[in-house]
């Protein structure tokens, strides 16, 4: 059984290779865009031929959002044309696909967790290539599961953990957002879940086909979660509470945007952590003594 994961050095193509070695009852091919274009069609035909790939894992995305705002053929082709692609040909090639999407999809003015079937609105040019991509992957392969997930971090990559981490090592005061509502994601739990996914498809031999939401437990603000890697880190940078317009970007961000993992946990039998739980773990991986 051969799982094919692209976008490998990204932050959840990173925690994949990471884990694979756990899992030796699968052959894993990881590429990233140096080893397979996937925004080149023909590339991901000729790369379908020579490999028999059971199960795709596309972790590769255009995530800049501010930046999206200025580069919209570029998104565009990776978040959409892209997928089209990948869909289209494991479908012809009988592999099972997985794409993974985001919360962006939703405009934010929602109060309560976002189920899968509520109406996507994005509010911007990152949202609206993603929610295009999860169109074509549907549409292409009718075996597509897709996983929406949110704030995503790990040791790996940019992050807003990372990011925190460094600024608060640097700095004595810092500003972060505390009217932006939602749930972060550790990469490495999305990781497992999605080899959990994989496992249970097999085992069961039924494709669970469908949209479905991934975040931890918990419902913070940026605020919140800033305050919390203060805690875990020891430092004595002084965190400030400011609103979305003292922090303009270029992009709209949902002002809440917390996922309903409901389905995911019914139909798998997943265990979420909660983002607390899951932080810690982070945390410590970058190597701080808590």
């Amino acid at each position: 059984m051969t799982i094919l994961v692209t976008g490998s050095r990204g932050q959840l193509g990173s925690e994949l290779q990471a884990l694979h070695s756990q899992y030796k009852n699968y052959n894993w091919l990881f590429t990233d865009k140096e080893e397979l274009d996937i925004t080149n069609e023909k590339a991901v035909q000729e790369f379908f031929a020579q490999h028999k790939i059971d199960w795709v894992v596309n972790a590769a995305a255009y995530t800049a959002v501010d930046k999206a705002e200025t580069e919209k053929d570029l998104v565009y082709l990776v978040n959409a044309d892209a997928v089209k692609f990948l869909a289209k040909v494991s479908h012809k090639h009988y592999s099972k696909f997985i794409h993974i999407s985001t919360d962006y999809v939703f405009d934010g003015t929602h109060n309560k967790p976002y189920i899968e079937n509520y109406k996507p609105n994005p509010q911007g040019i990152y949202g609206s290539s993603k929610l295009l991509g999860e169109q074509y992957a549907l549409q292409e392969n009718p075996d597509s599961i897709i996983i929406r997930t949110s704030w995503v971090y790990s040791e790996y990559g940019k992050n807003f953990v990372k990011t925190m981490v460094r600024l608060m090592q640097e700095k004595e005061k810092i500003g972060v957002v505390s009217d932006q509502f939602g749930s972060p994601t550790y990469a490495s739990d999305l990781a497992k879940a999605i080899i959990t996914i994989i496992d249970y498809c097999e085992k069961n031999q039924q494709i669970y086909s469908g949209t479905y939401h991934y975040c931890s437990t918990g419902i913070i603000t940026w605020y919140d979660f800033a305050v919390s890697i203060k805690e875990l880190i020891k430092s004595n940078c002084k965190i400030e509470a400011i609103s979305t317009e003292q922090y303009p970007t270029p992009a709209k961000r949902p002002a809440y945007s917390a996922l309903d993992t409901t389905k995911i946990y019914r139909i798998f039998a997943l265990q979420i952590p909660s983002w607390k739980e899951s932080l810690q773990k982070c945390i410590k991986k970058l190597h701080f003594n808590l």
